[in-house]
């Protein structure tokens, strides 16, 4: 299957899978600003070629989704919250595994705890908890550079320049990264691809910022249901990794795979030995129904 535009509830969503029709669904669900092309292409191929069947999407203002202007989104973070199913819906898939990571990791979660009927297990990258928590232990806040990337951000790019554009983004990556290294190359090559499919850049790296932390339906992560996998960063400096130990103490029966010198980061190719058998093994046939 190639790139095709689903349209549900009059939204369009960009898709693309990898991998046979009848084989179980496992939906990528990307973190806040970012395309599906932050899923790399080989990364998909790896998980299609253990017998899956690997979707992923842009989300609404990233690729070739439906687009707002810059600052004004049409939309609310409930939405964002619920195109995962609307993905599904446009693809005729009842039920999938769901592997988020970052804000993709928060709607996984909400997805797991509100929707159990859609989904079959939840895979969590590099993300805090979005639900309530029964624990009330106080968790690290970011590392000094991270907050220095929100308290005195960087100043926009012209948006015309796509070389600009493409610095911009690899350069707001940089900070995130953990002891395995920054790979600008890969980094780069990623945004070059993301900035090319994207209809409105400007729109992508603002919009999904003013409507996250909007108002939302509550949940507790103890109620999540379904069998839940853990992937963390052992130095993520965002959430550091004590967030992904008390994100799977809270949800029963989760289990914890610490991914050793990763940042808050798509899972880079020297960890995939790690991650692919993980996400494999998690989502094998059976598995959450």
């Amino acid at each position: 299957m190639t790139e095709t535009i689903v349209t549900v509830d009059g939204v369009d969503l960009c898709v693309e899978a990898f991998g046979r029709v009848g084989d179980p669904a496992v939906l990528l669900i990307a973190g806040g600003s970012q395309s599906m092309d932050w899923w790399d292409v080989a990364f998909c191929e790896r998980l299609a070629g253990a017998g899956r069947l690997v979707v992923r999407y842009d989300h609404r203002d990233t690729g070739r989704s439906t687009s707002s202007p810059a600052g004004k989104p049409s939309y609310s973070g409930a939405d964002l919250g619920t195109d995962p199913l609307r993905v599904l819906d446009g693809l005729g898939i009842d039920r999938a595994h769901v592997v988020g990571l970052s804000m993709g990791g928060g709607i996984a979660q909400r997805l797991a705890a509100l929707h159990a009927d859609r989904v079959l297990t939840a895979t969590l990258i590099a993300t805090g908890a979005a639900g309530d928590r029964v624990s009330d232990d106080s968790l690290p806040g970011m590392e000094p550079r991270v907050a220095a990337t929100f308290d005195d951000p960087a100043p926009e790019p012209d948006w015309h320049d796509r070389r600009a554009v493409v610095d911009h983004l690899v350069e707001a990556e940089r900070p995130f990264a953990g002891t395995l290294g920054f790979d600008e190359a890969r980094v780069r090559r990623l945004a070059e691809i993301a900035v090319d499919r994207t209809r409105d850049v400007a729109a992508a790296v603002t919009n999904h910022w003013l409507v996250v932390d909007g108002p939302a339906e509550p949940f507790r992560l103890a109620d999540i249901s379904v069998p839940a996998l853990v992937m963390h960063g052992t130095e993520d400096p965002l959430f550091p990794f004590a967030h992904g130990e008390a994100l799977a103490a809270e949800i029963p029966d989760a289990r914890l795979v610490p991914l050793p010198g990763m940042g808050h980061e798509m899972p880079p190719p020297g960890l995939w030995d790690v991650v692919v058998p993980a996400i494999t093994g998690h989502t094998a046939p059976g598995r959450g129904d």
